[in-house]
């Protein structure tokens, strides 16, 4: 029972990170109907400005969490306004492409910067045990946790209790009729990308104490990024939240119980059986379009 329940911790903190990556995927999604695969680059270069901050400008880490945030939602308003405004009337495909574009220039703007080696950045949390009924909890895990339920429920709140988020699902309802009403849409675009790259970029400063930080980091997490979407519902902002701690609780147990080799296979065996059983995904609803 004990283990079980360090197993259910630990895949509570894995889905943290997972929940405030995919939170940003699908608010850009249901905003623009289309797939950032630049995403995880974000929480690639959250992860690097805080190593840069931390080691670099001795910079305390609880407040460079806050300063990659910042600095990372900064870079998700230039990616918008350079890479994906001018192709907002053009075809999906093409703001797809766009993204992919932006995604290998990040990857290699980083490595030419910082060099391909893997780095690894100290926390002072990081060497915190506490003891509880059996139970091990790692200081910097419970960091991550409280940090990600701090911004999941007030993102929650913003979407569902202010003006800017009643905005913010008007555009992602019908962007047409939202203008026509007076609504400044490409404002609430630069916000949703502004806030869904800092989310990105928090999880990135989160997980580096933990993992190691190199520029192709982001690849996985961009995967893992959609596998929650889908499982949760494309553009359904409580479905990635559930389906981020659904898929973290999912492979720490295949993890611990089966092996840690496959424990990244899952990701793709959970996408792959949600596209072909229930590609409206858990909470999502299936719409016909009628021709």
């Amino acid at each position: 029972m004990i283990e079980f329940l360090q197993q259910t911790i630990n895949g509570l903190v894995m889905g943290s990170s997972y929940v405030l990556t995919a939170l940003g995927l699908t608010l850009i999604f249901g905003m623009l109907d289309m797939l950032n695969f630049a995403h995880g680059e974000l929480l690639m270069a959250g992860a690097f400005v805080s190593v840069g901050l931390i080691m670099g400008w001795h910079v305390p880490y609880l407040v460079a969490i806050p300063l990659s945030m910042i600095a990372v939602a900064v870079l998700g308003i230039v990616m918008e306004r350079f890479a994906f405004r001018p192709l907002h009337n053009s075809d999906r495909i093409n703001l797809l492409v766009s993204s992919l574009g932006v995604s290998i220039i990040l990857q290699n703007a980083v490595q030419l910067i910082c060099g391909p080696d893997p780095r690894n950045l100290a926390s002072p949390f990081s060497n915190i045990q506490i003891h509880l009924a059996g139970l091990a909890l790692n200081g910097q895990r419970i960091v991550i946790v409280f940090v990600s339920a701090l911004l999941i429920s007030f993102l929650y709140f913003v979407i569902h209790k202010t003006k800017m988020g009643i905005a913010m699902r008007a555009c992602a309802f019908d962007m047409e009729v939202t203008k026509l009403m007076g609504i400044k849409s490409n404002s609430i675009i630069v916000a949703t990308f502004a806030i869904g790259a800092g989310l990105a970029g928090t999880a990135g400063t989160l997980l580096a104490p933990i993992f190691s930080v190199y520029p192709t980091m982001g690849v996985m997490a961009t995967v893992k990024a959609f596998v929650v979407v889908l499982l949760g519902g494309v553009g359904n902002v409580t479905g990635a939240i559930f389906g981020g701690f659904i898929l973290g609780l999912v492979e720490t147990y295949a993890a611990g119980y089966w092996s840690s080799e496959y424990k990244d296979v899952i990701a793709f065996v959970i996408l792959i059986l949600i596209l072909l059983f229930k590609p409206e995904g858990l909470f999502g609803k299936s719409v016909q379009e009628k021709v």
